[in-house]
């Protein structure tokens, strides 16, 4: 089976960790690969970029198509553009806040989010609603880290290892789950820190993906999640038309 790990933003070394994370948990049979959007913010901190970042999302499913990837995981965890992108996938497409929240729910009575910028927050309490996962989210808490500092920031991992311990605390919290796919290489270390599960997106989405292909499972074709009906499209958007 080909799982490809699409990267919404178009910073390379963020791939780069998004894909070691993935690669760490598939197992044989399995041939994995991460992309970075070709198009799009350098990171994904507010909803403008968020909607700036699916046409390259929604390119780089198009071309896993092309190349017979099976299924696709989604590494940012505003999970932008996962409807449109099940509506151009045959195989599963999974978003790593869905994965991440979903996972959680398996292993205690409530979860705390961490995630980067304040002002994040809000999507991602919509994403728990959204996703049925509400009333186990117990808090989401900021650690003010941008995205891209994660990897240059040399207090990041502190500050982000804190965060969690704090909100477990506040929350009364069984498990944490890390609302950044830059925050991936960090989780067994906030575990052996904190004490309790932490949930990477990433290996857990990529894991999701690798199960259903297993069973033999794709997307269902009808209704909503066919294929998007033909039209053309003007300006920018031209080359997404058919």
């Amino acid at each position: 089976m080909r799982i490809r790990v699409v990267n919404p933003n178009t910073t390379r070394a963020m791939t780069d960790t998004i894909e070691r994370c993935a690669l760490a948990v598939t197992g044989r049979g399995t041939l994995l690969d991460a992309v970075t959007s070709e198009i799009g913010p350098a990171s994904i901190e507010s909803h403008y970029d968020e909607a700036m970042s699916v046409p390259g999302l929604l390119a780089a499913i198009a071309r896993g198509e092309a190349d017979g990837v099976d299924g696709y995981v989604v590494a940012c965890f505003g999970d932008p553009g996962l409807d449109a992108a099940r509506e151009l996938a045959v195989g599963p497409v999974i978003g790593i806040a869905e994965a991440a929240m979903r996972t959680a729910s398996h292993l205690g009575r409530g979860f705390s989010v961490v995630t980067t910028l304040g002002r994040t927050v809000g999507r991602a309490a919509d994403l728990a609603e959204h996703y049925g996962m509400g009333r186990f989210c117990r808090g989401i808490h900021a650690c003010e880290i941008p995205v891209l500092a994660l990897e240059t920031d040399p207090d990041a991992r502190k500050i982000v290892t804190e965060a969690c311990r704090a909100a477990v605390a506040q929350d009364g919290s069984d498990a944490v789950v890390l609302g950044c796919a830059g925050m991936a290489e960090l989780c067994a270390h906030i575990r052996d820190e904190i004490g309790v599960p932490v949930i990477d997106g990433v290996a857990a989405a990529t894991l999701t993906v690798q199960s259903l292909l297993r069973m033999g499972l794709r997307k269902s074709g009808r209704g909503e999640f066919a294929p998007p009906p033909p039209k053309t499209y003007a300006g920018l958007l031209e080359s997404f038309g058919s």
